[in-house]
């Protein structure tokens, strides 16, 4: 699969990125290349994106979501952070 994400300050080109979850219209998926980065997460709505650190969890990157949507991005990944981490073991030891 390739995917194309267009923002204001963010082009870029990405082959393989495994959704993980899609809830309230977030979609949340892995970059294939990053095997070697602590477990993250990165989340795209629309023209918005941004990446999550899951542990400690925090906003690495952001670029358009507002405070409020990454509060609630947050509370999805705090809730779903096992099943990420499923996810990214299962994707990474392939």
């Amino acid at each position: 699969m390739i995917s194309v994400i267009v923002g204001s300050l963010f082009l870029a080109i990405f082959v393989n990125m495994p959704t993980v979850l899609i809830i309230n219209g977030y979609r949340f998926f892995f970059f294939s290349n990053e095997r070697n980065e602590p477990i993250h997460i990165h989340i795209e709505k629309a023209e918005k994106y941004a990446k999550f650190w899951i542990d400690p969890l925090f906003v690495a990157i952001n670029y358009g979501f507002t405070g409020k949507e990454l509060r609630e991005i947050s509370e999805i990944i705090d809730r779903n952070e096992i099943i990420i981490k499923e996810k990214w073991d299962e994707h990474f030891s392939k």
